[in-house]
């Protein structure tokens, strides 16, 4: 039979408060007998020695004491007692032994001890002593069994066993009551996250549940709603990317579909220039399936890097020297500003070239005529910092987040004019994080952007810590 974890909580609330319940209860019974006899006999004895007390400061002497008690069966209280006029106020019989000074027994109202009987030091061990302004005048022996109770004494122990169990009803309720309450608080949020997670598995992956507590409870929910949105992100990018690669994919097959059709049917003859077209296509392919693969084999770990020492400088003026024919063809001016003190790093030269192509060539396509853009390296601790910055018109707040995924185009009218795949971000971050770097970007609408690459120095240009 399967149980909820509500009905669990309720039920080891519940064992809890009636295993507490009937342990107070089991322990009460057994001790308040003990303790309530244990209480008269204190208190009789004590209105026993005073009685004693002023009987002998009357008499001068204990003798004699027996006389005042007719019942020789024991000490009746609750009538006025001989010489002295003590009064006593239990009703209980009790079996008190007197003794003098002397050891000699002057009452004794228990069989084994006799008037004039003289008892041992060590019977006077247990006695209590009877003292007279300072002087020890004797000593009385309490009964060594506990006496019966009297009426009124049961029925203050029914009465109290009555509370204990009322007491402990209720302390049951009571734990029911805040265990139904604890288990509703603490059961209703995975209720919320489990029928979020049932309509996950239904497909709807975009699903946040409401925080109701700083707990652990409330961490799950937390992370829950954090994956929800991350696995819904990620769908729509998978979604996004499948429609950019058959987008990319169709445009070439359209050409070399048509132009392989007419040939066929003779209504265009074979020319070079149509053939060019063709491989131009075809070419276009290769590349988009080329990316697309560098790019998985990058972000498995795939990659593989031929590392070598080199100057973060030469990177960036090989870079220069490649765009610069490109640069003033847009009537843009290239300029490279290398910190003198900068070390060298350990990179795969050829990756590293493609990623501040990647780069470059996304500069230079968004910056105007007139404009600038500078390439940079500096050092920031054990790190070397490449810049690619640009005077162009910037990419919007909103695109920032993305423009490092796959197939996103902040422009994709433009990007398809210039044959941009999508994919030239995502490869240089790849590469990038391959070598054990970062790479980010800065930009304001119309003031341009700026692209930088962290790259770990070279262990021996490193700062040692």
């Amino acid at each position: 039979m399967k149980r909820s974890l509500a009905t669990k909580l309720i039920l080891v609330f519940s064992l809890i408060a009636v295993t507490t319940a009937a342990l107070v209860a089991v322990v009460i019974w057994l001790t308040s007998p003990a303790r309530l006899s244990d209480l008269v006999i204190k208190q009789q004895l004590a209105s026993f020695k005073q009685y004693l007390v002023e009987y002998y400061q009357a008499n001068g002497t204990l003798y004699g004491i027996e006389d005042t008690f007719p019942d020789v069966g024991g000490v009746t209280f609750g009538q006025n007692g001989g010489q002295a006029g003590a009064s006593f106020t239990t009703g209980q019989r009790l079996s008190f032994v007197v003794i003098d000074a002397n050891r000699k027994v002057v009452l004794a109202h228990r069989p084994e001890y006799m008037l004039g009987m003289l008892v041992t030091s060590d019977t006077l061990v247990k006695a209590s002593p009877i003292e007279v302004n300072g002087k020890n005048v004797g000593y009385i022996l309490t009964p060594p069994d506990r006496p019966g109770f009297t009426a009124e004494e049961k029925a203050y122990l029914t009465q109290m066993y009555r509370a204990v169990a009322l007491a402990a009803v209720g302390a049951v309720l009571l734990s029911l009551i805040v265990g139904i309450l604890l288990a509703s608080s603490l059961t209703r949020p995975l209720r919320e996250l489990k029928q979020a997670t049932q309509r996950m598995a239904n497909g709807e992956l975009e699903q946040q549940v409401k925080i109701r507590s700083r707990d652990e409870i409330g961490d799950l929910g937390q992370t829950f709603n954090q994956m929800s949105h991350e696995l819904a992100r990620s769908n729509q990018l998978r979604r996004q990317m499948t429609a950019d690669i058959a987008h990319d994919l169709r445009t070439p097959l359209t050409v070399i579909a048509g132009y392989v059709e007419s040939m066929r049917d003779g209504v265009l003859s074979p020319t070079t220039q149509r053939l060019e077209v063709i491989y131009a296509e075809i070419e276009r392919l290769q590349r988009l399936v080329d990316d697309l693969r560098t790019l998985s084999r990058a972000e498995a770990g795939e990659l593989t890097l031929n590392r070598e020492r080199i100057s973060a400088a030469r990177l960036l003026q090989k870079t220069a020297d490649a765009f610069q024919h490109q640069a003033e063809q847009h009537d843009v001016t290239l300029a490279v500003q290398n910190a003198t003190d900068l070390p060298d790093v350990d990179v795969d030269e050829m990756r590293m070239l493609q990623v501040m192509g990647n780069l470059m060539t996304n500069a230079l396509r968004y910056t105007p005529q007139g404009g600038r853009v500078t390439l940079e390296s500096l050092r920031d601790g054990a790190w070397a910092l490449l810049k690619v910055s640009d005077t162009g018109t910037g990419i919007a707040p909103e695109d920032l987040p993305r423009v490092f995924d796959r197939f996103y185009r902040s422009d994709s009218s433009r990007s398809e004019a210039n044959g941009e795949s999508g994919l030239g971000l995502a490869i240089a971050r790849a590469f990038v994080q391959a070598h054990g770097g970062e790479i980010t970007v800065d930009s304001q609408p119309g003031n341009g952007a700026t692209f930088t690459i962290r790259l770990p120095l070279s262990p021996a240009a490193a700062p040692v810590k």
